[in-house]
């Protein structure tokens, strides 16, 4: 089977194509490598709008004509490469907006898709139409939109998100929704708001590597490390900020006992080798479920502080502060859970153990990638 996978924002697509290239299928991912984060693509379709003067540039220009100098330099790319995107079984989406043209372009891009390859897919991975009226209707008891729920004054910071309401993107979610032949959930987060949907053909976990990613086997011999690893542009949406006000306080209360690390929008590379030695990781507050950097981490044996809500805990049957820490958006519990894992430091060995057992169970990369194989086959 020939299979293009359009999209790449978390390593999900490249630990996909490892797990299908593994069955002995041919695979291909357009994307744009995601800005500094720079994932490995096969057709790289990115903007050069990067340096600030060009971005300057390009910010006056569409305040005067519209226009998006940016999105039509990632279009042209896209069709320069035409050739290319012809001849696949199955083509997939990232998400909704899954190559960050503008949402008229992204349709021409998929109609050129569609015309030229059998089968479409989307995931439902990150922001779209559906997870945003989900989100802005209250229907989970917190979310990455939570803070602009709370603070309408915070709007300049969710412009990306927000844009998912127009009318522009309401088409481009109607038109996917019109052609492709499924869509699929990756965690709890896009599961739930997608249940009941007649497009909706199911969730299939992440895919992780874990032949490429080691398990070292946790030991405290003097301090318990912990790592901060923060996107500078996702701090308010990840909830970063109870983290910092949290770790504020673990280093006045324990002193010496604890050393923290904080890192700042490291490229993907060298961020998953920033957090080699630590025993205890800050992901996200605002998730129900594990995105992939959180399962990379608890592939390495770390205690993550992530998404671990009821839901997830029933989907998949695992008791509460087994797996990974349920992180919530309060200084006061966060402090209260860290202090636990430092006072009986056994916790975090066991905690560490079992993280890696359920990456292995429920999220191997061939295991994964049969099910997608599965589903394509079947819808």
């Amino acid at each position: 089977m020939r299979i293009l996978l359009v999209g790449e924002y978390s390593r999900l697509h490249n630990s996909l194509k490892e797990g299908l290239e593994a069955l002995g299928h041919d695979v291909s991912i357009i994307a744009s490598g995601d800005g500094f984060k720079n994932y490995p693509v096969d057709i790289k379709v990115d903007h050069s709008f990067y340096h600030p003067v060009l971005k300057k540039l390009k910010v006056g220009f569409y305040k005067l004509t519209s226009i998006d100098l940016g999105a039509y330099e990632i279009y042209l790319k896209v069709r320069l490469n035409s050739k290319k995107l012809r001849g696949f079984d199955v083509v997939q989406l990232i998400n909704e907006f899954s190559l960050k043209t503008s949402p008229d372009l992204e349709i021409k891009i998929i109609k050129h898709l569609l015309k030229h390859n059998s089968k479409l897919y989307l995931l439902s991975c990150g922001i779209d139409y559906q997870c945003m009226r989900y989100m802005m209707d209250g229907k989970f008891s917190y979310s990455v939109m939570s803070p602009y729920i709370k603070n309408p004054s915070l709007k300049p910071q969710y412009k990306f998100q927000l844009a998912y309401l127009t009318d522009a993107f309401n088409k481009l979610h109607d038109f996917i929704y019109e052609n492709a032949q499924g869509v699929i959930a990756t965690d709890m987060d896009y599961h739930l708001p997608l249940v009941g949907d007649k497009a909706y053909v199911g969730m299939i976990p992440n895919p992780i590597n874990t032949d490429e990613i080691e398990y070292v086997l946790t030991e405290i011999k003097e301090k318990i490390k912990i790592f901060h690893g923060v996107n500078t542009s996702a701090i308010t949406k990840k909830g970063n900020d109870y983290f910092t006000e949290a770790l504020k306080i673990i280093v006045s209360k324990f002193g010496d006992q604890v050393e923290v690390t904080t890192t700042h929008s490291l490229p993907y590379e060298k961020y998953i080798k920033s957090y080699d030695d630590c025993h205890i990781l800050m992901d996200q507050v605002y998730a129900y479920d594990q995105g992939y950097n959180a399962l990379e981490a608890m592939a390495k044996g770390k205690v993550v502080f992530t998404g671990a809500e009821a839901e997830w805990l029933a989907y998949y049957g695992v008791e509460e502060d087994t797996i990974a820490i349920n992180s919530l958006p309060d200084v006061n519990y966060l402090v209260q859970k860290l202090s636990w894992l430092i006072e009986h430091p056994e916790n975090i060995v066991e905690i560490s153990k079992r993280a890696r057992a359920f990456v292995e169970s429920n999220h191997d990369y061939k295991d994964i990638a049969q099910t997608y194989v599965k589903i394509w086959n079947e819808n």
